[in-house]
């Protein structure tokens, strides 16, 4: 007499998820998640909940939260099998949105879900996160995995990530000071970063068609280029804060130059850069190409080459941009505020 199929014993392995390998992971991640603790961290990776204590020297410390995701740029991860920087990618969207307010990103925590846990790929792709956190002096502590069958296609993942920081209640940036005669500083980005991949995806294929992909843009291979990570702020921009009277700061992200300045600008003014004080790089020149789109919707989709954007009195640009050159940032004096009138916030020409 045989067994009937619906008498037959099922495990969750069974359903498509694998205690084990998850198990095996969370070994995996735990010495990296240690390279980045700091102060603060009470219990991190483990327990069911992170516990973190506000540094003591804060007086009056205000919580800055941000998160985000990597976007459609983890399709050419995907594709490509490059899954070691998207985690850097991850962090720096969330730490250098903290950032803007002044705030010093404290812990992140992370979330990866899959169809079926591939356990080498999430660790690559955790390995970056871990390596953004440490990069930006902000502790990994806490995170979850989900494997869940039929969710998501063989081989793909998703991910989102969550930081939260500190500022001093007084030193919290507003832009509310800022004024016509200000100076705009603008840091360069390391590439696209993690906006805008649905309109680099869409060149990719058009070259490809073409057979016109380049070998390399900007000194690097292509495929590293397209992929280089999000570069992270936090660490250069706190020491210039703590130097400097900064204004005001805006991460570049979706929206570019156009639709992020706006943000931290007191109603009235605008941000008048001017065009070509910044240089265009390979990169940015072959997706305006392969596109064929105007400068208008490259500083709309793009960060076009500035990932961070820095507001200060004119008195205090020129010894500003000096502590963040010699920090390591390449800064690049590219506008000034001014009343808006009838205009636009941010004006390009």
């Amino acid at each position: 007499m045989t067994q009937s199929s619906a008498s037959t014993p099922l495990s969750y392995k069974d359903a498509g998820v694998d205690i084990v390998a998850g198990d095996a992971l969370v070994e995996r991640i735990k010495p990296l998640a240690k390279k980045t603790m700091r102060e603060g961290v009470l219990a991190g990776i483990g327990g069911f909940g992170a516990l973190f204590e506000v540094p003591k020297r804060y007086k009056e410390p205000v919580l800055v939260s941000g998160t985000d995701g990597v976007g459609t740029k983890l399709k050419l991860a995907f594709e490509w099998n490059m899954h070691d920087t998207v985690g850097i990618d991850l962090v720096g969207m969330s730490v250098n949105d903290v950032l803007v307010q002044g705030a010093e990103p404290l812990f992140f925590l992370d979330y990866f879900a899959c169809g079926k846990l591939d356990v080498d790929t999430a660790a690559a792709v955790v390995g970056g996160i871990a390596k953004g956190c440490e990069l930006s002096g902000c502790a990994l502590i806490g995170g979850e995995t989900a494997e869940m069958p039929g969710m998501y296609p063989a081989g793909e993942y998703d991910l989102a990530g969550f930081c939260v920081g500190a500022v001093e209640k007084s030193k919290i940036l507003t832009g509310a000071d800022v004024k016509p005669g200000d100076v705009v500083l603008g840091l360069a980005s390391a590439g696209v970063h993690s906006n805008g991949f649905s309109l680099v995806r869409k060149c990719i294929e058009r070259a490809e068609a073409a057979g016109t992909v380049p070998a390399t843009l900007d000194g690097k291979p292509f495929k590293q280029a397209i992929m280089e990570p999000t570069r992270l702020y936090v660490k250069n921009v706190l020491a210039a804060l703590a130097a400097h009277p900064i204004k005001a700061l805006a991460h570049i992200t979706g929206g570019g130059l156009l639709e992020n300045i706006p943000r931290v600008l007191p109603e009235g003014t605008a941000a008048h850069l001017v065009k070509g004080s910044w240089p265009q790089t390979e990169l940015f020149a072959w997706l305006q190409q392969t596109a064929g789109i105007d400068d208008i919707e490259m500083n709309r989709t793009f960060n076009n080459g500035i990932g961070m954007v820095v507001v200060v009195d004119a008195a205090n640009a020129e010894a500003t941009a000096a502590t963040l050159r010699a920090s390591g940032e390449t800064v690049y004096t590219v506008g000034t505020i001014a009343a808006q009138g009838d205009g636009a916030q941010v004006v390009v020409r």
